[in-house]
């Protein structure tokens, strides 16, 4: 039969009629659209699970057997030459990523701080399956415990960190600066949603993008204002800047100003956020206090949830921050922030100027 007999097969010119440029045409364009990246992605989470999997069982059995037998360091060697013999078109079994997967599976089967085993030898965490390999290797590699690495996998799960974010993530320590921050979220917020909220927070927030020498409350707003990019990618996904230096004007003629507002997207709660350029005291949290109470009272619609308060100081006792918190009727959280080192003028006078280490540069170069 001829191929051409069916005329669907005769080749033409294909003309869009606009007759079908209509709502009702882009809407179903677009759904298609969306429903096939959706089917890529569920078809590359199950492939990538399947991957973990394998990699998972590979540990556990070289863990066992390996250390069994009498089998020397040529074993890897061995084991990954067979197993690309058999699969040549397909990657992962180099020494080195076997080695990996020993070592990935032992890292989550020892015992933590506590003497617990946090991670059942026999089942992968089926959460393991929606991290990517790679992640899984930097996570295991540079985590201290195992609580620290399964704190990464979620974070890396909720915010769909890419691998470049995770590694500034890593070395930002954000774990650690998630432990830092003091709240009252736990008495003054529903479970789950204070769990929620103390991970949005973290100390001491990394102000280095800041090139001048802060003396004030204002001239550090500014700075963030005049960054307010930067400001945002450090304070972490969801927030959304509202604005700044909000005039609140009181039926007895008293006017209040908070620093900061914002919108944290994930919360669905406003977030008034006050800058203090000096060590953290008690008077500054009834003032926060205050504003969130303002906030919760002008703003917050009914579908948002409590506003929260947040104070970021140059440094913070923790008892002090603690005691001030009781009685309190405001979720409030407080945390450091940190600043470039800056030389003072005295040290930089005994420092050679640009233009005496220019010519010791050109006194060398003529050597």
């Amino acid at each position: 039969m001829d191929n051409y007999s069916n005329k669907d097969n005769i080749p033409a010119f294909v003309k869009r009629d606009t007759i079908i440029y209509g709502k009702e045409y882009a809407q179903l364009l677009n759904s298609l659209k969306e429903r096939y990246r959706k089917s890529r992605i569920k078809a590359a989470v199950k492939i990538n699970t399947f991957m973990i999997e394998y990699y998972w069982e590979m540990g556990r059995q070289i863990t066992r057997l390996h250390e069994a037998s009498k089998w020397g360091s040529a074993f890897f060697d061995c084991l990954s030459l067979d197993l690309k013999s058999e699969f040549p078109n397909q990657s992962g079994f180099s020494v080195t990523n076997i080695k990996y997967a020993k070592r990935w599976y032992e890292f989550y089967n020892q015992e933590d701080e506590n003497r617990q085993q946090v991670v059942d030898d026999s089942v992968m965490p089926s959460d393991f399956g929606l991290v990517p390999w790679g992640h899984h290797i930097y996570i295991f590699t540079r985590s201290k415990s195992i609580r620290e690495a399964l704190f990464y996998i979620e974070e890396t799960i909720q915010n769909g960190w890419s691998r470049s974010e995770l590694v500034a993530e890593i070395e930002n320590d954000l774990y650690g600066k998630r432990g830092k921050v003091i709240t009252n979220f736990d008495n003054k917020l529903p479970a789950p949603y204070s769990g929620l909220a103390k991970a949005i927070l973290k100390s001491p927030y990394d102000f280095g993008f800041i090139d001048k020498k802060i003396t004030s409350e204002l001239q550090l707003e500014n700075e963030l204002a005049a960054n307010i990019t930067r400001f945002l990618l450090e304070l972490g996904q969801g927030f959304a800047y509202v604005g700044r230096q909000m005039e609140l004007k009181t039926p007895g003629g008293q006017t209040f100003i908070p620093d900061m507002i914002f919108y944290h997207t994930r919360l669905k709660s406003y977030i008034v956020c006050e800058l203090k350029v000096v060590p953290f005291i008690p008077d500054f949290a009834g003032k926060l206090n205050f504003y969130v109470s303002a906030v919760d009272e002008l703003m917050k619609q009914p579908d948002d949830n409590p506003t929260i308060g947040l104070l970021i100081c140059k440094s913070k006792d923790d008892t002090v921050v603690e005691w001030s918190f009781r009685g309190m009727n405001q979720p409030l959280g407080v945390a450091e922030y940190k600043l470039q080192k800056f030389i003072s003028e005295k040290a930089a006078k005994l420092l050679p100027s640009e233009t005496e280490l220019q010519k010791i540069i050109n006194t060398y170069d003529d050597m």
